[in-house]
């Protein structure tokens, strides 16, 4: 199901069509008229950006160039791109900043809600013309013209298809941007539709080096990092509140600090998958007394618990923030999972 959001006014009414038919690309044509009216765009992806994020923002620059229009890629947070994602083409060239340069359109893709669009939120909260592309299923479309697809595996599937109705022909680069996404989004296409390994395929013919594509992106760890990750994982809790058994871990920041973020994001790729457990968790505290909270599950619609704390995301995996001691924010994710615990 596509929801395309056409918001007159971000305080008015808003229009929603829904039953999307992933072959029936005129859903996108209000999409197609705003890009082609433009002739200077800003692409931004989220904080913290991960493959899906990445790839979303190097995919839709490559294909606006295709078009001819002058686009550039930005995120809006100091903190360096993760070098794992570097090896997307084009993510070298994405803009870390504060400010967006004068353009005719912001085209958001993947973030999830404006505050996860980070130093750049105001500038598209004020902004007349915004396109929000994502699939993140908590996502209140922030946009003046929104697509939000929550059944789709990334937000470079649903790409790949806008794409398609632009008339921007699959190349190597735009493939590995877009494959970037799916492979990390489904962990490694281990969840999904049989359209995401339709998808996939289509990819690879374009020649992929796949397997170089997931060393690059998922394999590759130093012996340090690996020693943090065991040093994390040796503390994790089973815990059974309610219904649901909930393993998490703590990465706290004496833990984390100075490791590469891909490594400490992968933490939540164990946890999910403890015995026993319905809910993965890691809390990482990103600053002192402030973390960032993953949540996986393989059962569970994990994204309406994000959401209650203040956060969102998909079904199988979303998360939020929070501040406090940890005995503090474990209890705060407790007390909201056994109010839910009943409704798996």
């Amino acid at each position: 199901m596509l929801i395309l959001i056409e918001i007159q006014s971000r305080k008015k009414t808003r229009v929603e069509h829904q039953g999307f038919n992933r072959e029936h690309h005129h859903h996108f044509d209000k999409a197609r008229y705003v890009i082609d009216s433009a002739a200077r765009v800003a692409v931004v992806g989220h904080l913290r950006p991960d493959a899906d994020a990445i790839g979303s923002i190097t995919a839709v620059v490559h294909a606006l160039r295709y078009l001819g229009k002058r686009a550039r890629g930005f995120i809006g947070q100091a903190q360096e791109i993760p070098r794992n994602l570097l090896t997307i083409p084009g993510a070298t060239d994405i803009e870390l900043t504060a400010e967006l340069p004068p353009v005719d359109l912001i085209i958001v893709v993947d973030c999830g809600s404006l505050d996860r669009t980070g130093a750049l939120a105001d500038a598209i909260a004020q902004s007349s013309r915004t396109l929000v592309i994502d699939h993140h299923a908590s996502n209140p479309g922030f946009g003046t013209l929104n697509i939000i697809q929550p059944e789709a595996e990334s937000t470079t599937v649903i790409l790949a298809d806008l794409f398609k109705t632009l008339g921007v022909p699959l190349d190597r680069t735009l493939a590995h941007c877009l494959y970037a996404g799916v492979l990390t989004d489904t962990g490694s296409f281990r969840w999904g539709t049989p359209q995401m390994h339709l998808l996939a395929a289509q990819l690879m013919k374009t020649g992929l080096d796949t397997r170089r594509i997931a060393e690059e992106l998922l394999d590759g760890n130093s012996v340090k990092d690996l020693r943090m990750m065991g040093s994390v994982l040796s503390g994790v809790t089973l815990e059974q509140i309610g219904e649901l058994g909930v393993a998490y871990l703590i990465a706290d920041r004496d833990t984390v600090y100075g490791h590469s973020s891909a490594a400490v994001e992968s933490l939540a790729d164990f946890v999910r998958v403890v015995d026993d457990a319905d809910i993965g968790v890691v809390f990482k505290e990103t600053s002192p007394g402030r973390w960032a909270v993953s949540l996986r599950s393989s059962h569970i619609d994990v994204s309406r618990i994000a959401t209650q704390l203040g956060g969102g995301g998909h079904v199988p995996a979303a998360g939020y923030t929070t501040s406090g001691k940890t005995d503090t924010i474990v209890a705060e994710l407790k007390n909201v999972l056994d109010d839910i615990s009943l409704e798996k």
